[in-house]
């Protein structure tokens, strides 16, 4: 690399930012980090400021502004506040690459501003595309931008991808974990606990996305991803179990023959890759060995139990506003259900009563998408 990339972690303090922190910390000649935000947890980009020295923050939360003002007068570091805040910086010149590690909706707006000051974008939040994915890909081309995923499943297909340029995609499979609850029937879900469900089995990860991966709707939530990174139709994208998690995702070519990408559970590899492609730069994480994992086993997801895989490639196929009903109907769900007020099985039943209800617009703007994203949130809450 000619000169130190900028990087911009929006969302710093949570699990992503907090692993591609270690990505840029490895590699002091070759990053340059330019900023770091965070929603609400002031203590903690208080920290991470004072470590790395970036050239801005951003607290979102504006009541956090003068605790993080205060603890960073004297460290030569620029301390805005506030949504539009984050909107602004991400445009700012010495940034190159911004990782958008926002929890959820509220990383649309930063991203199609980023998108806009042509920044090349690290997409580690998928509700991004989810939303509004037309309009993002629009922009994108528009921009010449270029969105390298930073989810181990789509970065896998990314990576199988590579060199692949003029041959045909037959079918991609997304691989699961299945999550805590593999195996369980709608009965023994009915009394599930927020703890037992914040208990990934192999992955680490913030509590939404964790929860997410327990209902299945974060795999859903992968599939219309990886339609509108790859350009797929929704009979082109498929889900299979995967407990052990070291087949990250797979291709299928249209001449029968695959490729999938492998290694350990380890988000460092996608973010750093997504920071550095086309180079692969010599890491120290931890090797697969075959001999420790002697079989690798497959089986299809449980649909039918874990409703919101369905619902998700409902939402895809309808496209339009649909998608974005839905996962705005699933943030709300997922946070009443971590707030101990509703029940595992009512996320996915939210879910679908809020989007079928939702007001649907086929071609929508950006502002139908902020729209009817404020709807379907207060139909989730009155569901």
């Amino acid at each position: 690399m000619t000169r130190k990339k900028g990087i911009a972690i929006l969302g710093s303090t949570g699990s992503i930012g907090t692993q591609a922190l270690e990505v840029i910390e490895s590699y002091p000649d070759i990053f340059d980090l330019q900023v770091l935000t965070a929603n609400g947890n002031a203590t903690l980009l208080i920290d991470q400021a004072r470590k790395f020295k970036p050239n801005s923050v951003v607290i979102v939360d504006e009541s956090q502004y003068e605790t993080v003002k205060q603890a960073l007068w004297n460290e030569d570091i620029k301390v805005f506040c506030g949504k539009d805040s984050l909107d602004q910086i991400v445009t700012s010149a010495e940034i190159d690459v911004v990782l958008t590690a926002l929890v959820g909706y509220a990383g649309l707006r930063p991203t199609i501003e980023a998108i806009k000051a042509k920044k090349t974008i690290a997409l580690a939040n998928k509700e991004t595309l989810v939303v509004a994915g037309s309009l993002i890909n629009e922009l994108a081309l528009e921009n010449q931008v270029t969105i390298y995923p930073v989810d181990s499943e789509h970065s896998a297909i990314f990576q199988c991808l590579t060199g692949e340029y003029e041959n045909s995609i037959e079918k991609i499979y997304l691989t699961a974990s299945g999550g805590p609850f593999r195996g369980w029937n709608r009965e023994q879900l009915a009394t599930v606990t927020k703890a037992q469900a914040l208990k990934h089995p192999n992955w680490v990860m913030g509590a939404k996305i964790t929860i997410d991966s327990a209902s299945l709707m974060n795999k859903g939530l992968e599939v219309i991803e990886a339609k509108w990174l790859f350009n797929l139709r929704p009979d082109q994208i498929d889900v299979i179990v995967h407990p052990q998690s070291i087949v990250h995702s797979l291709v299928q070519f249209e001449d029968g023959s695959m490729k999938a990408q492998m290694g350990l559970p380890d988000m460092k590899l996608p973010i750093q890759y997504a920071f550095t492609y086309p180079e692969r730069l010599k890491t120290d994480f931890p090797r697969f060995n075959f001999i420790d994992y002697p079989q690798l086993t497959f089986e299809a997801p449980d649909r039918e139990t874990f409703g919101n895989l369905n619902l998700a490639y409902k939402a895809m196929e309808l496209e339009g506003t649909a998608a974005c009903a839905l996962n705005a109907a699933n943030e709300v769900s997922v946070q009443l259900f971590l707030q101990d007020k509703i029940g595992f099985l009512d996320i996915a039943r939210i879910n679908e009563q809020t989007m079928h209800a939702t007001q649907f617009i086929k071609d929508p703007s950006y502002e139908d998408f902020v729209a009817i994203d404020l709807e379907a949130r207060r139909r989730a809450l009155e569901f």
